[in-house]
């Protein structure tokens, strides 16, 4: 596997795409989306605004995935993504979270990216489990037909850190 867990603030990785954890308006919020929208400048907001809206105030829906420039950013592209809330585990959450990784990789793929970094979707405020997150996470990264060469698993903290080294 050409998997790597790295314990880092994602915007700072030199990688060619940075997945971000967004909300579906995709105009920034906290955690993870906030920190990109900051370090990415306020063109990055502009783009997102410039997507087209599939229903009010959704630009992204839950489990799709959008791209935009990465702007200030090191990383080249910013594929921005909507992890499912955390609701027991029985509407359809590990569905929609590896539709997250594998919408995130057909635009990978589309951009000629080589290198991608990931945040823990859903596995912050979206309440998602950490484990569980992150097997979805490494399992539907293996199970990919195509992904770049280069896979970063960005974690925020020593023991997300853990449970993905755990499940290499």
């Amino acid at each position: 596997m050409n998997f790597q867990v790295l314990e880092a603030d994602i915007t700072t990785l030199r990688v060619d795409a940075i997945v971000n954890a967004a909300n579906e308006s995709l105009l920034g919020g906290g955690g993870v989306d906030g920190a990109i929208h900051r370090a990415a400048g306020p063109a990055l907001l502009a783009a997102c605004r410039g997507l087209p809206e599939v229903r009010r105030n959704v630009r992204c829906p839950t489990g799709e995935a959008r791209v935009t420039p990465g702007f200030d950013l090191p990383a080249r592209w910013v594929i921005h993504t909507v992890g499912p809330v955390w609701q027991g585990g029985h509407h359809g959450e590990p569905d929609l979270l590896a539709a997250c990784y594998t919408n995130c990789l057909k635009l990978a793929r589309e951009k000629g990216v080589e290198s991608i970094a990931f945040p823990a979707i859903s596995a912050g405020v979206y309440g998602y489990p950490p484990d569980a997150a992150a097997a979805v996470a490494v399992g539907t990264m293996s199970a990919a037909p195509w992904r770049p060469e280069r896979v970063v698993f960005c974690t925020f903290g020593s023991a997300m850190t853990r449970i993905y080294e755990g499940l290499m």
